[in-house]
């Protein structure tokens, strides 16, 4: 992977994370992102960025293993950006820094996927991966999405998510970009 690409995913998950970070304050003004909605276990958003539309959606773990460990907000995004035609973008923010060169894993029903690591990011490798990770989301029918992945005090870690609301979610971030999927 070009470092291109890791340090735009990485500005993506940053920015997609700061817009969650305002849009749950109280005193944003002109950069809080519109909420499209709250759809069971996930909320959809947009907003614009430099005159280009930006729309995503998050959830949090149900459950997050070990339990006591220390940990900062910990997400999984799906992130648009047609004007980038950047679509499916999916980036989990772990709540900590991931051990250096280390993979992580994500489970959705029978399917597996790898992601690779940077700071407290991890995303797939690349964009047939993003969208197969997404439609994997899509068709989990009530199945668990877990991402596994070790600290960088190598502690391993497993976050259990809700799918319930995702397709609704996915809907909602596709209709406000403007995106057919």
């Amino acid at each position: 992977m070009s470092l291109l690409r890791t340090v735009r995913r990485a500005a993506v998950a940053a920015l997609a994370l700061s817009a969650i970070a305002v849009g749950m304050s109280q005193g944003a003004l002109a950069a809080e992102p519109k909420v499209l909605g709250s759809f069971k276990d996930w909320n959809a958003f947009a907003f614009d960025e430099g005159g280009h539309k930006v729309c995503y959606m998050s959830s949090q773990p149900k459950k997050k293993e070990p339990a006591g460990a220390k940990r900062g907000d910990i997400y999984v995004l799906i992130t648009h950006r047609p004007g980038e035609k950047s679509f499916d973008v999916v980036s989990f923010i772990a709540g900590y820094s991931f051990k250096k060169e280390s993979e992580a894993t994500v489970d959705v029903g029978p399917k597996a996927f790898k992601l690779f690591t940077d700071g407290e990011t991890a995303w797939a490798r690349d964009a047939d991966t993003d969208k197969a990770l997404v439609a994997a989301m899509k068709d989990a029918k009530g199945k668990p999405m877990v991402m596994k992945g070790t600290s960088g005090r190598g502690t391993k870690t497993a976050d259990t998510y809700s799918l319930d609301g995702m397709a609704e979610a996915y809907g909602a971030i596709n209709t406000a970009c403007g995106v057919k999927r």
